[in-house]
């Protein structure tokens, strides 16, 4: 059996956590066992981390896969994946960890799964480094949907660095195969919206500052849209700890969906937290791609899995999206091409990927 592990370097490119995600996920929806080497290379930490080492159980246990290796600081595993079956599963970091970087491992296996799944994920639903649960349901998900599948996110309790202790319940079934997509066409910014939240002992002035500095930093480049940023306050029975942060989301007259959102933390001033996702938003409305730059990566493994030719316009590729390109092709027969966009306005800096998916078809149903 050990003839035919697939080899996976974890220390190349990005060298993070998202090499495992992506080639675990890859393996257990293709039943290739797998070898990663040299996990998290290049990390300060290097090894699993308490969510890493979760959301390999979690992929495990959907597949009653085996796993030797896992254990927190392991920067070596091999993984035999079984068959997916569907049904409840939990996990849990009992950290801080990201529930939503959970469900990026998870929902490509569920979708070739059996039968439906309910997956209960536990940890932080707004952390940094990771998209947060906001992001997941206002953007990702209705994007991620054109692949023709959908899914249910229902936020249950939030949790916040450093305790976490926030919960989400995804719900979803199994699909046949996965469509092709084509996000090209960028439209013009129709409406810009969000929320700014705060929780357990902030008050919602700050939600109000970091709403009301955003709003005015859009508003020196875009001055003629209605910008709503609700300033919200999570119920307390809602949230675990004390957080605060922000999102928000501009959609375009085709659909398109692009965001900026940042977090708050302890001495960092409530306009600054506002202004940051505002330049961010900005910043990814400039270069006249489709796709921001936290949603580019996502969609590779559904595009690699994909039955046709899908395209994306994007901004310039980031190191995670490279990452995801050289694994899902490396496992997949998936083929990719990344060229720079022939634009009317030479100032835009945009790039066509296109993937020849390897058409995935579900064994399981």
């Amino acid at each position: 059996m050990d003839g035919d592990r697939v080899e996976i370097d974890g220390g190349i490119m990005e060298g993070g956590g998202q090499i495992l995600r992506v080639s675990t996920a890859l393996s257990c929806v293709l039943g290739l066992p797998l070898r990663v080497r040299r996990i998290r290379a290049g990390r300060s930490q290097p090894g699993l981390r308490p969510q890493h080492l979760c959301g390999l159980e979690v992929v495990r246990d959907l597949c009653d896969g085996k796993l030797n290796g896992g254990e927190i600081g392991s920067t070596e595993i091999t993984f035999t994946p079984g068959k997916i079956k569907g049904g409840t599963h939990i996990a849990d970091t009992k950290t801080a960890g990201s529930v939503c970087l959970l469900m990026q491992v998870a929902m490509p296996c569920v979708l070739f799964a059996a039968s439906p799944s309910e997956l209960h994920l536990k940890g932080g639903t707004n952390a940094e480094m990771a998209p947060q649960i906001d992001y997941t349901v206002m953007v990702f998900k209705p994007i991620v949907e054109k692949f023709n599948f959908t899914f249910n996110c229902d936020i249950k309790r939030r949790g916040y660095y450093p305790q976490g202790g926030g919960e989400v319940v995804v719900q979803m079934s199994p699909v046949k195969e996965l469509s092709p997509i084509n996000l090209t066409e960028r439209g013009t910014v129709t409406k810009i919206y969000g929320r700014a939240f705060v929780a357990g002992a902030l008050p919602i002035k700050l939600a109000k500052d970091m709403s009301a500095a955003a709003v005015r930093c859009i508003r020196r480049e875009i001055r003629d849209l209605y910008i709503n940023i609700q300033p919200v306050r999570e119920p307390d029975d809602q949230a675990v700890g004390t957080g605060s942060g922000i999102i928000i989301v501009a959609e375009t007259s085709t659909g398109c969906l692009l965001a900026g959102s940042s977090l708050g933390k302890r001495g960092k001033n409530a306009d600054k937290v506002g202004i940051e996702a505002a330049e961010m938003l900005l910043q990814n409305l400039k270069h006249g791609g489709t796709v921001d730059d936290s949603l580019q990566d996502q969609l590779i493994i559904f595009m690699a899995l994909a039955k046709g030719v899908s395209r994306v316009k994007s901004g310039p590729i980031t190191l995670h999206t490279q990452t995801a390109i050289h694994f899902a092709e490396q496992l997949t027969k998936a083929k990719f091409t990344v060229t720079k966009s022939e634009e009317e306005d030479p100032s835009n800096d945009t790039y066509i990927i296109e993937c020849q998916g390897m058409g995935m078809i579900n064994p399981n149903l």
